[in-house]
């Protein structure tokens, strides 16, 4: 039995370039993983994939992306030989900390573990999901194109505050709602992380926000909130998690139970950066 942590993903900053001739947006964003994480374990059968989910309804064939990444892991190699994998949820679904893209990537760790046929991950990742090539590694990374374009950075001390208002937000709808007014220049990548080192307010930006607005008013609405309680709010990804830094795990602890006891309908989580060892 093998055993993966799927850990989840937020964007410390998300600038939107501009679109495509493909069709995709090119992006500059800086990724971060946290110590919030699905749980994966995988073990050998004699043919076929049978993937379980714990959690959450989702479904468990090739609607799947942890499924798909399983089938293409077994089709790419050869390996005459097929996976079970149990899938325990700890990730909110559709809150744009990427768990789907997570839980494909540890699978994909935890197939090359168990098989060891020595798979070319990164190409893999790549043809499953934007999110999915930096969370083979997770980290602290600088990322560009539609986010594959990865440069890791030294992981950093960070604690946050994490707010989802409980319903989901699809991704695509978000890119679908973009236009030319909402692209902006590059983030300014290292002053960000300066500030965030230093506890001062970073001057991120996340180009998704106004067309989440747009379409979702209520995330406008709970921004709101958050900067009512002194916080320095952004979207983590494409929504509607909200994140906010905060100096150290005591004072996240204590904001997290804080805004729980305030808004009992939300979901809300400390969390830190969590590199893999």
């Amino acid at each position: 039995m093998i055993e993966e942590r799927a850990r989840a993903k937020v964007n410390l900053g998300l600038a939107v370039l501009g679109r495509r001739p493909d069709g995709y947006h090119e992006l500059h964003t800086l990724f971060a993983t946290l110590d919030l994480a699905d749980r994966v374990r995988l073990a050998r059968r004699k043919r076929g994939i049978a993937l379980a989910v714990a959690g959450a309804e989702l479904p468990t064939g090739e609607a799947n992306l942890a499924y798909r990444a399983a089938r293409a892991y077994l089709e790419t190699t050869g390996v005459e030989a097929g996976v079970t994998i149990a899938l325990e949820k700890r990730i909110p679904l559709a809150a744009g900390l990427g768990g789907g893209s997570a839980d494909a990537a540890a699978v994909l760790r935890g197939m090359e573990r168990l098989f060891g046929a020595g798979a070319d991950l990164p190409a893999l990742a790549a043809e499953l999901g934007a999110d999915v090539p930096f969370l083979l590694r997770g980290g602290l990374a600088e990322a560009r194109g539609v986010g594959e374009r990865l440069r890791p950075l030294p992981p950093t001390p960070l604690h946050l505050v994490l707010v989802n208002p409980g319903f989901p937000v699809p991704t695509a709808e978000i890119y679908r709602a973009l236009g030319p007014e909402d692209w902006g220049p590059e983030l300014e990548a290292g002053a960000i992380l300066e500030a965030l080192a230093e506890n001062r307010p970073p001057p991120w930006r996340n180009d998704l926000e106004a067309a989440a607005f747009r379409l979702f008013p209520q995330l406008r609405a709970l921004k709101e909130v958050l900067l009512g309680h002194s916080l320095e709010p952004l979207l983590a990804g494409s929504g509607p998690t909200f994140l906010a830094p905060l100096p150290d795990r005591e004072r996240a602890e204590a904001t997290a139970r804080a805004l729980a006891a305030r808004y009992p309908g939300f979901w809300v989580r400390a969390a830190r950066l969590e590199a893999p060892a």
